[in-house]
């Protein structure tokens, strides 16, 4: 396997690195060998950038035959739309490379936790419009086969989580058009792709609600997605075990939700493979 650190520079930043976990081909197994990708945004509130929702994530991929990349994108006070060209710039270097790195350009799933989620999404939603294209990128190098939405930051009203939304926009949270368009339910069109999404009932900080407004809006445009919403578990869990434990919170231990990689990786293979 080939761990790759590559900087980023966009419009808006310099900063910003993308880390990749490259399984090499064997001639034994098979050489010529492609696999579908998944760009990592973890969580955070657009403060800081979970390291429980990067590597160990990313390691969970590799497993399950996925090469693997987490975006460390800017953070506050870096505001909207700087960490979106990052991941846009990701997604476009994924795919350049894909021969280089055993990939299918076809199948690279732009993934997210938390505010990471809302990035993810905001790719998803937006990478053929008008803002991106300001940026000067191309929608075909940067369009996401598909989502993966972990406990997602997704809404910017009723049940938004404020401190996302303020230290996304800053002086901007007070504009009610430039927040309300961060309501990603609401950017929701047929070119939006398929998502695999959960979340957990009894999440307090980022509420389901934000992931159900977004399954319905797909529904509404005849997306297919595949929704799981776990009975209990608190926010930030990343992958509910001791792997990706904050040290000493028993409440990042959640048994439920331990199944998600798992149920991932058959939902590409059904979904995005075939």
């Amino acid at each position: 396997m080939q761990i790759i650190h590559q900087y980023l520079k966009t419009s808006l930043s310099d900063d910003a690195t993308l880390t990749g976990y490259i399984i090499d081909n064997s001639p034994e197994i098979d050489a010529d060998k492609t696999r579908p990708a998944v760009v990592i945004c973890p969580g955070g509130g657009y403060a800081f950038v979970s390291a429980r929702e990067a590597e160990p994530v990313a390691i969970q991929m590799v497993a399950r035959g996925f090469q693997a990349f987490v975006l460390h994108y800017s953070v506050a006070p870096a505001r909207f739309p700087t960490q979106l060209l990052e991941l846009a710039e990701s997604v476009k270097i994924v795919r350049q490379h894909a021969a280089e790195w055993h990939i299918d350009p076809e199948q690279i799933i732009a993934a997210g936790f938390s505010a990471g989620g809302h990035i993810a999404a905001g790719l998803g939603t937006l990478w053929h419009g008008e803002l991106l294209k300001k940026y000067g990128y191309d929608a075909q190098e940067i369009q996401p086969n598909g989502l993966l939405l972990s406990y997602a930051v997704l809404t910017s009203g009723q049940f938004a989580h404020r401190g996302s939304m303020v230290n996304l926009l800053g002086a901007d949270f007070k504009d009610d058009n430039k927040r309300a368009c961060q309501s990603l339910e609401n950017q929701v069109d047929e070119y939006t792709p398929k998502a695999f999404m959960w979340t957990t009932f009894t999440d307090h900080a980022v509420s389901m609600e934000n992931t159900l407004m977004f399954a319905e809006a797909l529904r509404r445009h005849n997306i297919n997605f595949e929704l799981h919403v776990f009975p209990a578990g608190s926010h930030g869990l990343s992958l509910g075990n001791e792997e990706s434990q904050k040290k000493g919170n028993l409440d990042n231990i959640q048994p439920e939700v331990q199944v998600w990689p798992d149920l991932f990786t058959t939902w590409v293979k059904n979904q995005i493979e075939k």
